[in-house]
């Protein structure tokens, strides 16, 4: 949701702050006020394409900034993280800095990040439906996004990628397989007597490091065998020389705590004898070891064995390590390597057998996809048609076409005897059209190129309300923030009656999602929870200059606003009429 807008120096807006509601808010104005720069400054944060010319005259750079409210837990705070954001509180800050001259500067959330990063994450944070932006609906890959979402075919469309992956593996497999030249094959025999090579080798992980140790203690067996020696005979004499007569220093420390148990005056004896004990405990282990030292010394005659084992395992890692693991993985590698690459007639009849399963797990999936599809686009097309008749389009009517590729769909090949995927592709086996007819009587035409601006906005607004209400009840209670919506020109055309039902249902929108309005119609502002209103005036610099403000009109401000949008004026009549219209804008 978007918390805050903040624009200087863009177009005529020198300063302008605005702290749209959660639900709706109407921006309002006079013609020629400068209400599309708010939009500018949206598409600018949006990662939206950039122009100088926009940059107020007089100064360096023009600049703008959203706040936005994010899930902490959801995936686009998560995709602001993976980009180096730091967030704090669960807002979102996307900026971005337009100068007179050079490159424009995308900042998230205090730190350069590329435009891209604002585009995707603004694309799941904003919609903006103007004349401009949604003619993008019109390409089929839009439709199908939209129509899945609404559908809420997540689960069915992750199984058929799933499919759509491992079918196109084995694709690539049998490709292999079916044009590997002789280089291959000495590849293929290159990596068996490699495998075979290690494989009576037999090495194992960390066995070249173990020997290099036993290798330097037979090195050093006598130098070890004096200096444990020595240190036995200090610590326990008896170790080294049974008949040796003198008292251990096990045996010095067990007088010493004796001694201090017998002392029956109060003071940190006990504790101290403790100490001792404890101190004695590790000597005896200390001897135990040194002790096991003497009786475990390798034989010199084991170094010839070693010293051959370390130059195997060094011929090994020379030529696939550098390390004993890397030579054991390179060869569970090659091994797998060698089977795709041996080409033998049972081996390439297998994989087919293997990709036409593939093959019909992939067509099964991608039906009850197509199921899916094409229920969601009939309960779609009806609720937008019943949606468009309220919006002063009566006899408008939406139709979604879901041409399904694979209803008589078998595993076919080419002259060259290869599989072909027809009639699947990444998304399904469907080829899906969104046909709009403005009128009755006219021809079902692609969406897009059937509408003017304000017939596209108004159907784009049926679309949204009818996935509105898919949202709201297919989505987990407190799940996620609400998607941002904003309308221009939605109410071209529009007046009376019709102009109050498309305020009701922009503001029946506003109960799940946040919706902004540029507008010029009393009917339609008066359902906003916050209003706006841009003014165009003559600035300090003379009368040639202009700049425009953005104000928030509450109360009787409001009043007078919207009686200057009924009539033009804001004699007592029009205000009684505002204040009336206002009173009865409510969908309670």
């Amino acid at each position: 949701m978007l918390e805050e807008l903040e624009i200087h120096d863009l177009g005529p807006i020198h300063r302008a702050l605005l702290t749209p509601a959660g639900g709706m808010t109407a921006i309002t104005g006079e013609t020629g006020a400068g209400k599309s720069m708010l939009l500018s400054a949206i598409r600018l944060i949006s990662g939206g394409p950039a122009s100088s010319g926009r940059v107020s005259p007089g100064a360096s750079e023009a600049w703008a900034q959203g706040v936005f409210a994010v899930d902490d837990r959801g995936g686009v705070a998560q995709e602001a993280r993976d980009a180096g954001a730091v967030l704090e509180d669960g807002e979102l800050y996307l900026s971005r800095t337009v100068p007179v001259s050079g490159r424009s500067r995308a900042v998230l959330n205090g730190k350069s990040a590329p435009r891209s990063v604002l585009e995707s994450l603004a694309s799941q944070l904003v919609t903006i439906h103007g004349q401009a932006d949604q003619l993008r609906i019109a390409a089929a890959s839009r439709q199908r996004e939209f129509l899945d979402m609404v559908a809420g075919d997540d689960d069915l469309l992750a199984r058929y990628r799933h499919s759509w992956d491992a079918l196109r593996d084995l694709d690539d497999r049998l490709e292999r397989l079916r044009h590997q030249e002789s280089s291959a094959r000495q590849r293929a025999d290159y990596l068996r007597e490699s495998i075979q090579r290690i494989n009576r080798a037999d090495p194992q992980p960390g066995e070249d490091e173990e020997l290099k140790g036993r290798r330097a203690r037979i090195e050093n067996a006598a130098d070890i065998a004096q200096g444990v020696s020595r240190a036995l005979a200090a610590l326990d004499a008896s170790q080294v020389d049974v008949d040796a007569d003198s008292s251990s220093a096990s045996d010095l420390l067990n007088q010493a705590i004796s001694s201090l148990r017998d002392i029956r005056v109060d003071g940190d004896f006990g504790e101290l004898a403790d100490r001792l004990e404890s101190l004695n405990a590790d000597l005896s282990d200390i001897v135990f070891s040194l002790s096991r030292e003497l009786d475990g010394e390798e034989s010199v005659e084991d170094l010839d064995a070693i010293n051959a084992r370390i130059h195997e395992l060094g011929e090994l890692t020379r030529r696939w390590g550098p390390t004993l693991q890397d030579v054991i993985a390179w060869r569970d590698k090659a091994t797998f390597e060698v089977e795709d690459l041996d080409a033998s007639p049972e081996k390439v009849a297998q994989l087919q057998d293997e990709r036409e399963a593939a093959f019909d797990r992939a067509l099964q999936d991608a039906g009850a996809l197509s199921e899916a599809r094409r229920a969601a686009a009939q309960s779609l097309a009806a609720t937008v048609t019943d949606e468009l008749s309220s919006l002063a389009m009566a006899g408008a009517r939406l139709d979604i076409r879901v041409t399904d590729r694979g209803e008589e769909a078998v595993l076919v090949s080419d002259s060259a005897g290869e599989a072909s995927t027809w009639p699947l592709d990444a998304n399904g086996r469907d080829d899906i059209e969104f046909l709009f007819t403005p009128f009755p009587g006219s021809p079902q035409l692609p969406m897009g190129k059937s509408a003017s601006g304000g017939e596209l906005s108004r159907l784009m607004l049926a679309l949204e309300l009818a996935a509105a209400d898919r949202r709201s009840s297919a989505a987990p209670a407190g799940e996620g923030g609400p998607m941002t919506f904003i309308f221009d020109e939605v109410d071209a055309g529009v007046g009376g009656k019709a102009a109050v039902e498309l305020g009701r249902r922009l503001a029946r929108l506003a109960r799940t999602s946040q919706v902004i309005v540029v507008t010029h119609l009393a009917q339609v502002a008066s359902w906003a929870d916050a209003q706006f209103v841009v003014t165009k005036g003559a600035s300090d610099g003379g009368q040639s200059a202009v700049t425009t403000t953005v104000a928030e009109v509450c109360g009787d401000a409001r009043a007078h606003e919207i009686a200057r949008m009924l009539s033009g004026s804001e004699s007592e009549a029009s205000l009684d009429h505002a204040r009336e219209l206002l009173a009865s804008s409510s969908l309670t």
